[in-house]
């Protein structure tokens, strides 16, 4: 599996293009939000001969969803999303104004994500993998024979996604971090919705938000 990371919009957010030696891909996480963003996305499949069969989306905030409508119109492909998520959706034009960002009507999801214990590609599976916290419908995929992890808004390279917005929660993303992710293994390496890459072995160590509950500084089950 090969993995790509298009950074798109005011917000930088990191689009992902995922595919195998069939050259079906996935599209994660489609933030693209201009014509110039579109034409990049466009160019990168076209430029390396992909097919997508899906858009795909670790959760519903608008800065990882702007570029959902494009990839359904553009490639004619279902939108997969939690539904728990699609209060997001909904509202994103009120969300993205905080932030000075233009939103229009987003698509509202075609297949319910929660539905669905795995994404198939190609020979490819995901695993689907629940972290609810910074968004009640927050997931991450998993790829174990790569030991590729896409963690959206979860867990980036040192820090944790918000969680004091709409249907986010401390406790909850820190149980999601905790009890499901980091057993994966130090060698996993992790694929953010922002930022630059990284691993569960560097994150166990230096993220300062995993070791003070590692350390018990924390209680993040209260």
């Amino acid at each position: 599996m090969q993995i790509a990371a298009l950074t798109f919009n005011p917000i930088q957010e990191n689009t992902y293009v995922i595919w195998d030696d069939t050259s079906e891909c996935l599209i994660i996480d489609a933030g693209n939000a201009s014509p110039h963003e579109n034409a990049a996305l466009d160019n990168f499949i076209t430029e390396h001969g992909l097919h997508p069969v899906m858009a795909a989306n670790t959760h519903g905030h608008f800065d990882h969803t702007l570029g959902v409508a494009h990839v359904k119109a553009r490639y004619d492909v279902p939108f997969v999303v939690s539904f728990k998520d699609r209060f997001l959706l909904e509202g994103a034009s009120a969300s993205g104004s905080i932030f000075g960002v233009q939103v229009g009507t987003l698509p509202l999801g075609d297949i319910d994500l929660d539905t669905l214990p795995e994404l198939q590609f190609g020979h490819t599976t995901l695993q689907v993998i629940a972290t609810p916290g910074h968004t009640p419908g927050h997931v991450v995929f998993y790829e174990p024979e790569s030991k590729s992890l896409l963690t959206g808004d979860t867990l980036f390279r040192e820090s944790i996604g918000r969680t004091d917005l709409p249907g986010g929660d401390y406790s909850w993303i820190m149980r999601s971090i905790i009890d499901r992710i980091l057993p994966l293994g130090d060698a996993v390496k992790i694929y953010p919705g922002h930022g630059p890459a990284s691993d569960l072995g560097h994150e166990t160590m230096y993220n300062p938000f995993i070791v003070e509950v590692l350390n018990d500084e924390v209680n993040y089950r209260q």
